[in-house]
Formats: structure tokens, sequence, C-alpha cells
């Protein structure tokens, strides 16, 4: 009887040691695929901000091919280009 017990014990342990280590090793990897789902959430904004930059450029360089007064307004403001006729006055505003 008192072996019975011991045989018992030994396997209690043995499925309550296992249990614990078993818990452990899903506990772990829960807080893994949590940290990965936040991983992919922050790449996942990363990506609809880069393909809503994608799309502005796209709609740029269409205007750019297309629209003529376009054009002409980016390389007057952007490189300050004036037509042959006009005259241009530039201000330095100092705080």
């Amino acid at each position: 009887m008192h072996v019975r017990r011991i045989i018992v014990t030994f396997y209690l342990l043995l499925f309550l040691s296992v249990g614990a280590g078993s818990a452990a090793f899903f506990w772990q990897t829960r807080q893994e695929y949590n940290q990965l789902k936040l991983i992919e959430a922050a790449t996942q904004r990363r990506l609809n901000e880069a393909e809503e930059r994608l799309h502005d450029q796209e709609r740029t360089l269409q205007r750019l091919r297309n629209d003529p007064a376009y054009v002409e307004m980016v390389i007057r403001r952007r490189l300050r280009y004036a037509k042959p006729d006009e005259l241009i006055f530039r201000f330095d505003f100092e705080d």
C-alpha cells in the first residue's frame, strides 16, 4: 500500500510538472504572438501610409504629364521662373 501511494504521488507530481511546463510554454508563446500582432499592426500602418504617398506621387506625375497649367505652376513656384516680360518681386521677411 505504501509503494502504491509513492507511485501515485510520483505520477501526480510528474503530471503537475508537465502541466506547469506546458502552461509556461503556452503563456510565453501567447506573449510572442501578441508582440507579433503589434508589430504587424504597426507595419500595416506604415504600409498604408506608404501606399497613400505613392498614390499622391502617381497623381502628381499624371498631372505633370497631362496638365500644362500645372507644369507651369510647378516651374514658377519651385524654380522661381518668370515669363519673358514679367517682373518678379521677392521680399525677404525677417522676424
